[in-house]
């Protein structure tokens, strides 16, 4: 029997969406539900966990498996799913706030382990569910309910923060692009270990318009710049080089860098080539390279020691709790 190829209809639950009007996330909502036929998997094989905040509602919109869990624990739990399940493809729902702040723990630990996960990290740049405080991604001198004169914070860089933590997948890309938006979900979901996808989101509600320098047609093309392993570093009129010290700035002339994303020093110096102000702002794959996955180490340590003698022994022998 011939099997009816799924569509995007199938992955999407009978649950009324609940978001602001207008916010980011029905746009990549829509992406994701759009991509996963693709992954040539029933949604019964999918999962998909959250912590809390706007994005975290995620799950309750998919047909797939869910697991709506608690603040800034969803890598933990989905390391937990990972390991115990290697038939399922896992992935984390999560937001600044909740990724970065009570979570950045759990989040760079993951990272570090190459756990076998896709991480969507939306980053709106605020606390959008407790109506608009500051996060660690806000920028500097940011008014908000939370920082009334102004926050003196400095800001997390998620791509840096994941590159740090020699992240084997760190990309990025922005909820209103969305070819963009679906190449890199591909390329993340195909990746073994953990792949961090930075995904720029607008709350129109709290912070609208935070990302508009790099969405408006008038201003992205002199703003963006789009990296392509294997291809010039350059976005308008202008070029990412390397100057005599080989620091990478941004010029009008000179031979431009060659992107590559097995290059852990070049991937963490684009993404530190734009601040707050977004004016030089890479999008797409900064880092993509294969390593051992956590996943596949925990799995090879069962394997070593489940034998009959193993379990006979442990069930067998002395109480290692007993005082002597």
């Amino acid at each position: 029997m011939t099997e009816i190829p799924l569509k995007a209809k199938d992955f999407k639950s009978d649950q009324e969406v609940r978001w602001c009007p207008g916010c980011g996330d029905y746009a990549i909502l829509a992406a994701v539900q759009s991509f996963l036929p693709e992954l040539g998997r029933t949604p019964d094989d999918i999962v998909f966990v959250s912590g809390i905040g706007c994005s975290s509602r995620f799950p309750y919109y998919l047909s797939t498996y869910g697991l709506h869990s608690i603040h800034g624990r969803a890598p933990a739990i989905a390391t937990g799913l990972s390991v115990t399940r290697p038939d399922l493809d896992v992935w984390v729902v999560t937001g600044d706030g909740d990724a970065l702040s009570i979570g950045g723990n759990h989040l760079i630990h993951a990272l570090r382990r190459n756990v076998d996960m896709t991480i969507l990290l939306f980053n709106n740049r605020i606390y959008g569910l407790t109506k608009g405080q500051y996060s660690p991604t806000s920028e500097p001198g940011k008014i908000t309910k939370s920082t009334p004169a102004g926050s003196v914070d400095r800001p997390f860089n998620p791509v840096s923060l994941a590159l740090g933590a020699e992240a084997t997948f760190v990309a990025r890309t922005i909820d209103s692009d969305r070819g963009h938006l679906i190449d890199v979900l591909r390329a993340a979901a195909e990746h073994e270990g953990t792949a961090l996808v930075e995904i720029y989101q607008n709350c129109n509600i709290f912070n609208d318009g935070a990302f508009d320098l790099v969405k408006n047609p008038q201003s992205r093309d002199e703003a963006l710049i789009r990296l392509v392993a294997g291809e010039p570093i350059t976005f308008g009129d202008r070029r990412v080089v390397r100057d005599a010290d080989g620091h990478l700035q941004v010029a009008d002339a000179g031979e431009p860098v060659v992107h590559d994303p097995t290059d852990l020093e070049l991937a963490f110096a684009l993404s530190r080539l734009s601040g707050s102000e977004l004016d030089h702002t890479p999008i797409g794959i900064f880092r993509q390279v294969s390593e051992p996955t956590y996943d596949a180490g925990v799995q090879q340590q069962v394997d070593d020691s489940a034998t009959e003698a193993d379990l006979r022994a442990l069930l067998t022998g002395p109480d290692p709790w007993a005082v002597s």
